[in-house]
């Protein structure tokens, strides 16, 4: 049976990343870090890999790193709004210690991982899981002995993660969600499988800010 190939990509690296400020839906920029992850993510796939397609959330961190992508592997970015990061709702441009301090109950809430609670005017996991699944579905039903690109969100790719080796939303997460690392899947119209996590050789070179070199 015909497999759909799939790189799924967490956007660069963002100032709030670093601050570990919860970005949900706002469109936050990539950092200088996130702009040379991406560019060095574009170059490694391009050395060795073939696409039929780069799709992107919508939300400027991840356009912005699909499209240093797409430059690099010879297509163009085609954006998907299905793909963007869960929506937290009041708790977005907030740290997590913050959150402790305004909303204990709800931040307790958050932590018990019920897949029907939502922050406030926020967005459930049950919610995203279907949102993130219904557009990969798809997508990579359009592309079967294909390979295609997918740039998202942590969020995005942890349900991706969580269904390809059957993991349920309630558990904790205990796999990384690097930014501009490279993880492969497998998409056939019964299910997802996982090839590789996490794969982060293209980033070993050292960073170097020019600003502050």
């Amino acid at each position: 049976m015909e497999a759909t190939r799939i790189i799924a990509i967490r956007h660069g690296e963002t100032a709030w990343n670093v601050d570990a400020r919860i970005q949900g839906q706002l469109d936050i920029p990539l950092n200088d870090h996130g702009h040379w992850q991406a560019q060095r993510l574009g170059r490694a796939l391009a050395a060795s890999e073939q696409f039929a397609a780069v799709y992107s959330s919508d939300l400027l961190r991840a356009r912005d790193t699909a499209k240093l992508i797409a430059t690099a592997v010879g297509q163009r970015t085609v954006t998907e709004p299905g793909l963007r990061e869960r929506s937290f709702g009041t708790f977005q441009g907030q740290t997590f210690a913050e959150l402790e301090q305004r909303w204990p109950e709800q931040t307790a809430m958050w932590r018990q991982r019920d897949p029907q609670w939502a922050p406030p005017q926020g967005e459930s996991l049950a919610a995203l899981q279907d949102r993130v699944l219904r557009t990969t579905n798809t997508l990579a039903a359009c592309h079967l002995g294909q390979q295609i690109v997918l740039v998202a969100h942590g969020g995005v790719l942890d349900v991706l993660y969580r269904t390809a080796i059957g993991v349920d939303l309630r558990a904790p997460r205990a796999w990384d969600l690097g930014n501009a690392s490279i993880n492969r899947l497998l998409w056939t119209p019964q299910g997802l499988t996982l090839i590789c996590w996490s794969d982060t050789a293209h980033l070993d070179d050292e960073w170097q800010d020019e600003a502050t070199a």
